[in-house]
């Protein structure tokens, strides 16, 4: 089993930032692609960010592109978000998430997901 707990989140201003961690604990963390999801009252999780086993590779939804970066520090169990330039529309519980399977970057993106954290709070006021 895997625990995984976020903290980071909070209240900003648009075009401010924010970074998001998310420690895990049990199993062997750095084989383990790692991700982000949002959700909103009302809609269904959607994928945000995600990064391979390895830090190697990184996959991001359109709408984050340029403004979020992914990245993971093994060593500490940890992975990151860093968001910058946010917008109201980003405002969402974010979710921290894993896939079991090492090679599962790509099935993680797609909503795969073995683990889930308990959510943080993002608000972006205009």
């Amino acid at each position: 089993q895997v625990q995984l707990s976020e903290s980071g989140g909070g209240a900003v201003q648009a075009g401010g930032s924010l970074r998001l961690s998310c420690s895990a604990s049990g199993r062997t963390f750095s084989d383990y692609p790692m991700g982000w999801f949002r959700q909103t009252p009302g809609k269904e999780r959607e994928f945000v960010a995600a990064i391979s086993w390895s830090g190697g590779r990184t996959y991001y939804a359109d709408s984050v592109k340029g403004r979020f970066t992914i990245s993971r520090a093994n060593a500490q169990n940890t992975v990151y978000m860093q968001m910058n330039s946010l917008k109201p529309e980003d405002t969402a519980v974010y979710y921290c998430a894993a896939n079991a399977d090492a090679s599962a970057s790509r099935t993680l993106v797609q909503g795969g997901v073995d683990y889930w954290g308990q959510g943080t709070q993002v608000t972006v006021s205009s």
